[in-house]
């Protein structure tokens, strides 16, 4: 697998232009994304109509590091942070309950919910770690259309339309797998609604864990 290590002012390439409401197409521990600032409707829109994304789904969160994931999450439960830390880094999408109402413009038409990504970051992509805001995350690729392993795999309409691009080499390929915890803290309950990156029995053996 071939690997490009992305450089420091990579990441500082990346942070601007999301602070500024541009829309970046950047490497994972999973697949090719597309993100942009999570609190900008303007430039979710721009995202949205760049990959053809239907406006009423929703996007994960991602941020690049879980110390300041869970410093924002301060109404988390117990159990809850106990689930987050027992799982991220990872990749993983968890959907979670948005008491704060957070990120509107990343959860659409349910405002309830919200899907946090912290991925961990192989060793040439640890670079990313320095960015310390998150980001609205989907994706790079077109609505419906194969997920992107490499740079050369991701549309080219959406490398012209994005106003940066980094190039991490080759990357695993596998979406992450998504889990709901909504019902985690009164109910212990949790669902995997995609099975991924990460098969659904390592999630349950390290909820077990906890």
């Amino acid at each position: 697998m071939t690997a490009t290590a992305l450089a420091p002012e990579d990441a500082g390439r990346l942070e601007q232009c999301v602070t500024e409401g541009g829309v970046a197409v950047f490497p994972t521990d999973t697949v090719y994304g597309l993100c942009c600032d999570p609190d900008s409707e303007q430039a979710a829109r721009r995202m949205y109509a760049l990959k053809g994304r239907p406006s009423r789904r929703a996007s994960a969160v991602l941020y690049f590091s879980l110390a300041p994931a869970l410093e924002m999450l301060d109404d988390l439960h117990e159990h809850e942070r106990a689930a987050l830390q027992a799982l991220l880094p990872g990749a993983v999408t968890l959907l979670l309950a948005n008491r704060g109402g957070r990120f509107a413009p990343a959860c659409r038409v349910d405002p309830a919910t919200f899907g946090l990504r912290v991925p961990r970051l192989p060793e040439h992509l640890v670079a990313l770690g320095s960015v310390h805001r998150p980001v609205m995350q989907t994706s790079a690729n077109l609505s419906g259309h194969a997920d992107a392993r490499a740079l050369s795999e991701v549309p080219r309409e959406l490398c012209e339309g994005a106003d940066v691009v980094l190039d991490g080499g080759e990357l695993p390929g596998v979406p992450s797998t998504v889990v709901d915890l909504r019902d985690f803290a009164q109910e212990g309950r949790w669902h995997v609604l995609r099975e991924g990156a990460v098969e659904r029995d390592a999630v349950a053996e390290r909820l077990a864990s906890i």
